[in-house]
């Protein structure tokens, strides 16, 4: 499984969003996710990857999230 399948499959637990909808370039906004729920996703995250994840404004869609778990994870 790649890490954006993985991401995904965090985010539709998380959200109860529909898998076919998330793309690499999916925004937050359009996910329809709030602060909250992201705060929640970044944390399902560092617990399924085992990694400290750092949200902040550079991480504005799910590509940029599975960019910044693989070079943690090739660290």
């Amino acid at each position: 499984m790649t890490t954006f399948e993985k991401v995904v499959k965090v985010l539709v637990e998380a959200k109860d969003c529909n898998a076919e909808d998330v793309k690499m370039e999916s925004t937050w906004a359009e996910l329809e996710l709030d602060s909250l729920d992201t705060v929640e996703l970044v944390m399902n995250l560092e617990d399924e990857f085992g990694i400290q994840l750092e949200m902040n404004e550079n991480l504005k869609t799910v590509g940029d999230v599975v960019a910044a778990i693989d070079a943690q994870q090739n660290a």
